[in-house]
């Protein structure tokens, strides 16, 4: 029997554009959606190939927003946006991708896409073939009436069918069009009936039988306001059952025959593919581009099964438990996740285990489901001290390999769960958040749900679909034990199939020596410094707070006595306002929603304008902004955040938050306090050393500029370097001809900015000079030092034409915006990669230092000095008083030889320590 498979096309484009990052290819062009439709649709052609597959097939879109609908409602789908900038130009793209796998693309004018499945399924029925529409909308699900026709969930990997709209909206699909009417849609402004949902309409459609009979029995039901309602918006109801139901007779575009599969001829889909750059698509084909790509590259892999969600199993017995242990140990891999009450590893407790052994092999142990009231009941489950004694030779087996997925959260959750039996050490392991952050730096995100989708085509369950939300969430501990392991199997499920995507692309691409020898190993030793934590002085902070709002009390009054009245400061709407209208400063300048910007760049361009009466209400403002947000964000905030069972604050550390390879912190942000400032160092001073102990701060001298250069190999430089020369003095008589106070700070600014790849205008605003004066600058301090000039050329050069930069250790971060079209992405891009070289450099070195500094001091017997901070070019540690001199010794060197042997660097990277009973003291 025929079998006709209609694609909704327009879903699918929707859905790659927003499970997918923004993506350009060589030619600048976006192609997010590009790709993600054309893997999907690959994907589905594999998937009902190898299954009981279509005969025929064809890919339905909308040709235009406007259709016949609009003429008898002019408000259809009137609230809807437009299509995203960067996506309009990429729906030519997806229909050559169509035609590129020789698929008819169908569309029609003044019909959606919906009506034209409609069509083409009801011409199918006539013929006596059978039917599957590829699609999860609702409208569609109308045409499920007769038994020949399905609907393929692909997001879900479900076939559909009437008993599915019986079970989702409490009829079948004959009655499915009248309940649609009454309930409306909000996204297509089909108004419906106020005060109808889905289980309202479903029983008054099931009672009466159709939406005529429910409007003709209106009168007679009991007062209220339903009865209101139905009576008052029924012609809105009729005309919502005209919206929403589908077209069925009009003239098919093409004949069903031409609608024949004929396979997929090579040719065009390889010339698509090589178009674009997809290589890791292209090399299904048996070739790999040598083009510049927009997606990351890979090797040919053999596909994984869809996830089987209801094949994971519940491990409640022992002998189950020892059962996946075994085979783990034998196999010599295996996956691990841990579901827990929360997102702090220092606080939340531990609920259960899963494990991967294979694509659809995977587990759940759970250990602590059940309400916390002894009382509560409790579903069966194993006894947590017996599985977590049974899993731990399992986690510390050095010929087992332990692989999760931002397996620093797992390590101290075990760690803590273990701590009253002596701890645990999980290793060897592999992390695939640090695998895709080493391969595809600034490709994307590299949270489990985004790679899912993009390396999987897989949508995870959303947490929040498995515990509610709002008041009526439910704690992970209360999840149903069935629910819990479909959420927490799949977790080390696909943890395991990004595992296998990308081990065999770390050689492939050169990315194996900055995970295995930079990345991997850090990731144990920053969930270390996180346990560890620093303590605060909650007094101190307490009286800082006090402080900070007095003074943030006196710059309200000052900047109300400026503005001629009260307003409040912190609403943008207020204070533009107050500048723009009230006090007539000139400049302003609305955004879209019609509210002027007062962002720092327009604070700080009024208050350099010393003779405008807006100078001194825009420095107060930034002033008052800054103070209220460092009493929020620290003096306030930390008091809470410290930790109630250690009595200190555990910042967190992501090892993937900065595209450059930095580490970045939160739950505290400790990088954002104000370095230089009075205030800053009045924070700092509330970090403080336990009794007996001291902070000591060792931080890097200038390594960015040291790092340039040795990699724009400028002699100047470097033999100032190797002097122990002020570089700024160095720099300011190179372009004043003179070293004074003035002409040292602007050469300090150059220095800095001009590495961040600064324009004419940025470095204008800097100086506070005319754009030309800045330009004459930037020409001058080019001529001075060549090889920094030729070094930016170089790098822009090898961007443009690779896509990404590396480091001196071979680190790559990929900009895929660097050929954009777009001007501001494109600049953007490259100020960005003009820097990436040299700041990875930088990061790469301290992650280096960090890695050997634990064993460096045990070998001394340094045992009780602790690393606890990194932060920018700085690690923090707590030491013994006793310790100070020989720990200084060691840390200085460990910190000064970090590059070598890889990299030997041609200036001394200069190491700065400081020690005080305080962090603030030590600088």
């Amino acid at each position: 029997m025929p079998h006709l498979y209609l694609v909704d096309g327009s879903g699918y484009i929707f859905r790659a554009y927003h499970r997918l990052p923004p993506l350009t290819n060589k030619h600048g062009e976006p192609v997010g959606a590009v790709y993600g439709y054309t893997a999907m649709l690959w994907k589905l052609a594999d998937q009902v190939h190898k299954a009981d597959g279509p005969t025929h097939m064809a890919v339905v879109l909308d040709k235009s927003s406007k259709t016949f609908r609009n003429d008898l409602y002019d408000q259809y789908k009137a609230h809807r946006p437009p299509p995203p900038e960067d996506l309009v130009p990429q729906f030519p793209m997806i229909r050559d991708a169509t035609r590129a796998f020789s698929l008819p693309c169908i569309e029609t004018e003044g019909l959606e896409a919906d009506d034209i499945i409609a069509c083409y399924t009801n011409a199918a029925l006539a013929e006596g073939w059978q039917v599957t529409i590829v699609s999860s909308d609702k409208d569609l699900m109308q045409l499920m009436t007769d038994p020949s026709v399905d609907m393929l969930d692909t997001m879900n990997n479900r076939t559909l069918g009437p008993d599915y709209v019986v079970e989702k909206f409490g009829v079948g699909p004959e009655k499915l069009g009248d309940v649609l009417a009454l309930m409306g849609d909000s996204v297509d402004n089909v108004p419906g009936v106020p005060g109808v949902g889905p289980k309202t309409a479903a029983k008054l459609i099931t009672e009466h039988g159709n939406l005529e009979a429910v409007l003709a029995a209106a009168p007679d039901m009991k007062k209220g306001k339903l009865r209101d309602n139905l009576i008052e918006h029924a012609d809105n109801a009729r005309l919502s059952k005209v919206l929403v139901t589908l077209k069925c007779d009009a003239p098919l575009p093409q004949p069903l025959d031409e609608l024949a599969l004929q396979g997929i001829p090579d040719a065009p889909l390889r010339a698509f593919l090589e178009h674009h750059g997809f290589r890791t698509l292209l090399s299904r084909l048996g070739q790999v581009a040598d083009a510049p790509v927009a997606e990351p590259a890979g090797v040919p892999q053999e596909e994984d099964p869809p996830c089987n969600h209801d094949g994971y199993e519940t491990v409640v017995d022992e002998a189950a438990l020892d059962r996946w242990i075994a085979v783990a140990r034998h196999q010599g891999w295996v996956a691990v996740d841990t579901e827990t009450t929360g997102k702090d590893p220092m606080a939340a407790d531990l609920v259960g285990i899963s494990l991967a052994l294979h694509p659809n092999l995977a587990c759940y142990i759970p250990l602590a489901h059940g309400g916390t009231d002894m009382f509560a009941e409790k579903p069966a489950q194993l006894d947590a001290a017996v599985a977590l004694a049974k899993l731990k030779p399992l986690l510390e087996d050095g010929s087992v390999l332990k692989i999760g997925h931002n397996l620093k959260y797992d390590m101290i959750v075990l760690a803590r769960a273990y701590a009253a039996t002596g701890g645990v050490t999980l290793a060897p392991y592999d992390d695939t958040i640090v695998m895709s952050f080493a391969l595809d730096a600034g490709l994307h995100g590299h949270g489990m749900d985004e790679l899912a989708a993009t390396h999987l085509s897989h949508s995870c369950i959303a947490y929040k679909d498995v515990v509610g939300t709002g008041k009526k969430a439910l704690g992970f501990r209360e999840v149903d034990l069935k629910a819990a392991t479909r959420y927490a199997a799949e977790d080390a499920d696909v943890t395991l199939r990004l595992w296998r995507r990308f081990g065999p692309r770390l050689p492939v691409e050169s990315a194996t020596r900055v995970y295995q020898m930079v990345d991997r190993p850090l990731v144990a030793v920053v969930a270390r410094m996180e346990q560890r934590g620093v303590k605060v002085d909650r007094e101190r902070l307490a009286q800082l707070s006090g402080d900070f709002s007095g003074q943030i009390a006196t710059l309200e009054t000052v900047v109300h006595d400026l503005a001629g009245g009260p307003f409040t400061i912190g609403s943008p709407k207020q204070l533009g306002d107050v500048l723009f209208e009230r006090m007539g400063l000139k400049g302003g300048r609305k955004g879209k929603s019609g509210v002027y910007s007062t962002d720092v760049t327009e604070l700080e361009r009024l208050s350099a304008d010393k003779d405008s009466p807006g100078a001194a209400i825009a420095t107060k403002v930034l002033e008052w902004r800054q103070l209220t947000k460092l009493k929020n964000t620290y003096t306030d905030a930390l008091q809470e955040q410290i930790n109630p069972a250690t009595g200190r604050v555990h910042t967190s550390y992501s090892l993937t938050g900065a595209q450059t390879g930095r580490l970045s912190s939160t739950d505290p942000n400790l990088q954002n306090i104000p370095i230089r400032t009075e205030v800053g160092r009045q924070i700092r001073d509330a970090f403080v050393a336990e009794p007996g102990n001291v902070i000591l701060a060792a931080d890097y001298s200038q390594i960015e500029l040291r790092l340039a250069a040795h990699m724009a190999d400028v002699p100047q430089l470097k033999e100032a370097f190797a002097r122990g020369d002020d570089i700024h003095s160095l720099t300011a008589q190179e372009l004043f001809g003179e070293v004074t106070r003035d002409t040292r700070a602007s050469a300090k600014t150059i220095n800095f900015a001009i590495l961040y790849g600064i324009s004419r205008w940025g470095l204008a605003g800097r100086l506070d000079i005319s754009a030309d004066e800045a330009q004459s600058m930037i020409d001058r301090y080019f001529d001075r030092f060549p090889g920094i000039n030729r070094y930016i050329a170089e790098t822009l050069t090898q961007v443009r034409e690779r896509g990404y930069t590396t480091t001196l250790f071979g680190r790559k971060t990929h900009f895929p915006r660097i050929r954009s079209k777009v001007q501001h992405e494109r600049q953007g891009a490259e100020r960005a990669a003009i820097n990436a070289p040299i700041q990875g450099t930088s990061a790469d070195i301290i992650k280096r230092a960090m890695l050997r500094m634990e064993p460096a001091l045990a070998e001394a017997g340094l045992h009780d000095v602790r690393m606890l901070l990194q932060v920018h070019d700085e690690l923090v540690f707590e030491l013994p008083e006793g310790d100070v001199e020989a720990a200084r010794a060691v840390i200085a060197r460990v910190m000064a030889a970090a590059a070598e042997p890889a990299v030997t660097l041609d200036v001394p990277l200069g190491v700065e320590i400081g020690v005080g009973a305080s962090w603030g003291a030590a600088h």
